[in-house]
C-alpha cells in the first residue's frame, strides 16, 4: 500500500513586488490556513516519509509551515524541492510521483499548484469516499489537502483512476466542520 498526500499551497498575495509568479508569498490568511492544515496533518497520522515541493515561494512557505506543524508528531519527513512541479501538468506531476520510487517512502507528499494539482487529483480517483469526490470535483483550494491510497508497492505502479480518495480536507470544511 503506497499513500499519497496532494497539497495545493496556502492562499497567497495577488502579486509579487518582483513582478515574477514564482516570487509570491503567502498572505496572512495563507500563512494561518497552512499552520492549520499542517496540524491537522500532524493530528491524523501516518504522516509523509517524503515531500516534494515545487521550488516557488509560495509552496516552500507552506511547506515550511507544515513541516513545523508536524514537529513531534513523529519521524519529520525528508523534503526534496522539484522545479518540474512548478505549472506541472498531470501527466508530469504522476512522473514526478512515480520517480519517488527511486528512495521508496511508504507516504509521500506533493505540494505544488493549481490547475495541475487539481487535475491531478481528478484524475487519479478511481474510487473512493463519495462525499470527498464531490467536495473535490469543483476545486482543490488553497490549502486543500487531498489523500490517496494505492493498492500498491511500488510508485511506478500508480497511474490514473486507480486511487482510492480516502479524504479531500481544507481549512474551510475544518471550519464548516467544527461548527456543524
Amino acid at each position: 500500500m503506497r499513500r499519497l498526500l496532494l497539497l495545493r499551497h496556502a492562499k497567497t498575495q495577488t502579486d509579487a513586488p518582483s513582478g515574477q509568479d514564482q516570487d509570491r508569498r503567502l498572505d496572512e490568511r495563507g500563512h494561518r490556513d497552512a499552520a492549520e492544515i499542517g496540524g491537522w496533518i500532524a493530528r491524523h497520522p501516518p504522516l509523509p516519509n517524503l515531500a516534494l515541493v515545487s521550488p516557488a515561494v509560495r509552496t516552500t512557505q507552506t511547506w515550511e509551515i507544515v513541516r513545523e506543524a508536524l514537529k513531534g508528531a513523529g519521524a519529520a519527513p525528508k523534503v526534496e524541492f522539484v522545479p518540474d512541479l512548478y505549472g506541472a501538468d498531470p501527466a508530469q506531476l504522476l512522473t514526478a510521483i512515480r520517480m519517488a520510487s527511486v528512495t521508496d517512502p511508504k507516504r509521500l507528499m506533493l505540494i505544488g499548484h493549481n490547475p495541475g494539482m487539481h487535475e491531478l487529483a481528478l484524475t487519479l480517483t478511481g474510487s473512493g469516499d463519495e462525499a470527498a469526490k464531490r467536495a473535490l470535483s469543483d476545486n482543490l483550494p488553497t490549502s486543500g489537502l487531498a489523500v490517496f491510497d494505492f493498492a500498491t508497492d511500488d510508485w511506478n505502479d500508480v497511474s490514473f483512476r486507480r486511487g482510492k480518495l480516502v479524504l479531500f480536507v481544507s481549512p474551510k470544511l475544518l471550519k464548516q466542520a467544527s461548527r456543524g
